[in-house]
């Protein structure tokens, strides 16, 4: 970059996330009960001026007079300040350094807070313009500057003219006044920059638009703390996911946009356009089809435990990591089940109908303790293992079945068959996944096997049960009660009908798959996968990722990460080491796992490097995708 080129950066709400005579405000009024109504006054005052809406000269003097400000508040306000400087400009401080010559802090706030919050960045105090306060001889703020040109309307404008900056200048700032000096033909290029506020007005006139420094940086090919701009990154939440995760997922500057329902395979390949993140629960599948369409897909978030609604394979083909929520939720599953299990052998859903026409059957036949009665666990996983432990507390007698081999928790016994635990038990708890070879495990068969007069709960997957079979077991009487929360067939969306031949059935509950539906579990679910999913773009870290190898990183200090996931064949780590060599490229240090599909290489190398060893590594023969962090 040559030394000819100039940075104008406004201070509030570009430099920092607020504007600092509100945050002043907020020190100054504490304890005046008409506090927030003066508040609103300033803030209104504020943004009229930023959209150029109204004199900025009487705004700042009404302003002023409102705050009641004595020198003495300048240091608290300074030290809140320094806690709000923006994120993206927190993480790019080198650029100030490097280009502490050619940056200017042009305000019509006041160097007196602006000045101890800038000069840490680098940025050189004769560098900085800005308005000044007047006190009086108590020290209470009473006016600015008025010979300040920078205290009047189009203050930046006269500033930017006398300055007579010779070469190319660029402003990034938030508010008209910046807008102004590129209008005025002072500036080559004007960025609103929205990180922290979008001015409707301001937005609409601006040719360039910075959601972020970052973004201003990388458009100008300067130096900048990440690889890419995070606003860059898009973000796209099906199927009423918590505001937890798009909270997450704004925070770290991502573009964000939800949606209530589900999508259909043909929805979901006209969507995923440009999409980077994908987040879905159950309903929504992705299929290979769908990532054949996805042209920017990195990862998928199943806010859920199971993965069966996701082409595994084909995401790991196209180089798309797909993590998932597999604890987040199993309390709340558990929870259900438990409170089934006491409905169902209490008989309570038909004790209730009957109250609601209006009878009165207080009776105890057909209505069980649990302690005591013999449960049957098929899938002793997560939550089949939890569940285990809750029953037994209860009194019950616990019995499980998993092929694979499982250590069992407290007095819980292992049946070598499943036929064994079903001609034992007394109610059966289904909590298999969804791996294809469990379609339709339950049937006939198997509710054959059961004692008569048993309880049935499937609270995992719609496909694996025969719901014609279940229906028949008990409309027979076979099975007394049943409980189902999932369906081989669901609505794609509140709004559709529920259809159903286990609808009406007496001793029968039916939940909408909302096992993991509570609170806290959604919570839970929405704090832990965008957590891996960021973990994953910022650092490469692919820990309990579903389909790709799972590698812990170090944290990444000094050097450069390059990333290379390819199909695992033989010679690949060899050509990548080549490439590293014949550049003469210092590594610091090298990670590879594999699974049967893929290999994943992570190389942390000195920071300098030629930038052609980037074209050579992408150009090795079986190289999926490949990126560079830094």
């Amino acid at each position: 970059m040559s030394k000819d080129k100039y940075f104008i950066i406004d201070f509030d709400s570009t430099f920092t996330q607020v504007e600092a005579l509100d945050e002043l405000g907020e020190i100054t009024l504490q304890d005046d009960e008409n506090k927030n109504q003066i508040l609103t006054e300033i803030k209104n005052i504020t943004n009229s001026a930023m959209d150029g809406n109204s004199s900025f000269t009487e705004g700042l003097s009404r302003r002023l007079s409102l705050l009641q400000a004595n020198q003495k508040h300048l240091n608290p306000l300074i030290a809140r300040l320094k806690n709000r400087v923006s994120n993206s400009i927190s993480r790019n401080k080198q650029f100030f350094e490097e280009f502490a010559d050619n940056i200017y802090i042009v305000s019509s706030g006041f160097k007196e807070f602006i000045t101890p919050i800038v000069t840490e960045y680098g940025i050189k105090e004769e560098n900085i313009y800005a308005n000044t306060f007047l006190y009086d001889e108590q020290g209470n703020i009473i006016g600015f500057d008025k010979e300040n040109v920078l205290s009047l309307d189009k203050g930046k404008i006269k500033l930017l003219e006398t300055l007579a900056l010779e070469g190319d200048v660029y402003v990034l700032g938030d508010g008209y006044t910046d807008y102004e000096i590129k209008e005025a033909g002072l500036a080559n290029k004007f960025y609103a920059f929205t990180e922290n506020i979008s001015r409707d007005n301001v937005v609409a006139k601006a040719e360039h638009i910075a959601p972020s420094l970052d973004e201003f940086l990388y458009q100008n090919k300067l130096p900048m703390a990440i690889s890419y701009p995070k606003n860059r990154i898009s973000v796209l939440l099906l199927e009423n996911i918590h505001p937890k995760a798009v909270e997450l997922f704004k925070h770290e500057g991502y573009q964000v946009e939800i949606m209530a329902g589900a999508l259909s395979e043909d929805e979901l390949c006209e969507r995923i356009k440009n999409v980077s993140i994908l987040g879905i629960r159950s309903k929504t599948h992705v299929t290979k089809r769908v990532l054949e369409h996805a042209n920017k897909l990195m990862c998928v978030g199943a806010f859920c435990i199971g993965t069966n609604q996701i082409d595994l394979p084909a995401c790991t083909d196209a180089g798309v990591a797909v993590f998932n929520a597999p604890y987040s939720n199993t309390r709340s599953v558990v929870e259900l089940a438990i409170g089934q299990i006491i409905m169902l052998n209490r008989n309570i859903t038909e004790k209730s109908i009957k109250m609601h026409r209006g009878e009165w059957d207080k009776s105890a036949h057909g209505s069980f303790e649990v302690r005591d009665k013999k449960l049957g666990i098929v899938g002793y996983g997560n939550i089949g293992s939890q569940l285990s432990v809750l029953a037994e507390a209860m009194g019950m007698e616990v019995y499980y079945y998993d092929i694979v081999e499982k250590l069992q928790l407290g007095n819980a016994r292992k049946c070598a068959t499943l036929k064994q635990l079903l001609e034992i038990c007394d109610i059966v708890s289904l909590h298999v996944d969804g791996r294809p070879y469990n379609k339709n495990m339950f049937g006939e068969d198997e509710f054959a096997a059961m004692k008569d007069g048993s309880i049935f709960l499937n609270l995992s997957r719609g496909h694996v049960v025969d719901i014609d079979a279940l229906v028949a077991a008990l409309k027979s009487g076979k099975v007394k009660g049943a409980a189902v929360d999932v369906f081989p067939e669901e609505p794609a969306t509140n709004k559709e009908e529920f259809v159903s031949e286990l609808r009406g059935l007496p001793n029968v509950i039916l939940t909408p798959h909302i096992g993991g539906s509570t609170s806290e579990a959604q919570e839970n679910i929405a704090n832990f996968v965008p957590n891996r999913i960021m973990d994953y773009i910022n650092s490469g870290n692919t820990y309990q990722s579903v389909n790709f190898p799972n590698i812990q990183l170090p944290e990444l200090n000094n050097a450069h990460r390059l990333i290379h996931l390819h199909a695992n064949v033989p010679g690949v780590l060899a050509s990548i080491n080549s490439v590293l060599a014949s550049n003469h490229v210092n590594i610091l240090g090298q990670y590879l796992k594999t699974n049967e599909q893929i290999g994943y290489v992570i190389t942390d190398i000195d920071k300098a490097y030629d930038k052609e060893l980037i074209n050579e590594l992408k150009s090795i023969a079986a190289t999926i995708k490949f990126r560079i962090l830094y």
